[in-house]
């Protein structure tokens, strides 16, 4: 037996193992790469899946302390910090929350069903509904606070001042890069020329209004919100004109 097992192990060939291949690349920005690798891109990427699922089921445990679901409550509380700077529309917490206002009104619909907020005609545009949050509404939240604020010290606890300023401005960031990118993925045979005529036109029209802005300045800041006002039109009709749903 001893012999057949010391036959059998000096039949099996040694095979040299090859060196493993390195997968393709994900991104191709240089600043993204680390000696080459996107290892560390994608590292940050699943942490950010990983950072996300821990806190969307934070925010359902905040939204079950007063019964509510997750998106309930996030839209609760986000309609009273929005009323305090002023009138509230279902636009103003759709574009608040990144979300469609069709999914924004369903969930405003249920809230007030619940009667945890309140529909009112604008004073000025009869065509816009304000929304406050009820007494009852301010109650859950008050209710909810201490809880929420323990759980939230301790997420972001590990976080200084200057860090904190800096993630805040990056993902503001990361959110509208993020919506290009969605953009550009419509249009995968030509994401290239994509990519580039959205470069050309972000630096293009850039240059163009700072170019009118400085030529018109007279020592106020009317140029510049004039410049601004109109951009926000065009970009409006741009997105009326050219956005199609599905």
């Amino acid at each position: 037996m001893e012999r057949k097992r010391n036959l059998a192990s000096t039949s099996v060939k040694s095979v040299a193992l090859k060196p493993p291949r390195r997968a393709a690349l994900t991104i191709s920005k240089p600043e993204l790469l680390v000696e080459g690798s996107d290892q560390t891109f994608r590292g940050l990427v699943h942490n950010l899946f990983g950072f996300l699922a821990r806190h969307s089921a934070i925010r359902e445990g905040h939204g079950a302390v007063i019964g509510l679901a997750g998106i309930e409550y996030t839209m609760l509380i986000s309609i009273g910090h929005l009323a305090a700077e002023g009138d509230v529309s279902v636009k103003d917490v759709a574009d608040h929350l990144h979300l469609s206002g069709a999914f924004t009104t369903v969930i405003t619909n249920k809230l007030l069903s619940k009667g945890l907020i309140e529909k009112a005609g604008h004073p000025v545009d009869k065509r816009r509904l304000c929304l406050t949050v009820t007494a009852r509404g301010r109650d859950m939240l008050v209710r909810l606070a201490p809880v929420q604020r323990k759980v939230n010290d301790v997420q972001f606890g590990c976080l200084t001042a200057k860090e904190f300023a800096l993630l805040a401005d990056m993902v503001e960031r990361l959110v509208t890069s993020s919506e290009q990118a969605m953009a550009l993925q419509r249009y995968p045979h030509m994401a290239g020329t994509a990519s580039s005529l959205m470069g050309v036109m972000q630096f293009g029209i850039g240059a163009i209004f700072g170019a009118v802005v400085g030529q018109t300045f007279d020592g106020t800041i009317a140029p510049m919100t004039t410049a601004m006002g109109i951009a926000g039109i065009l970009c409006l009709l741009s997105n009326r004109l050219l956005v199609r749903d599905g």
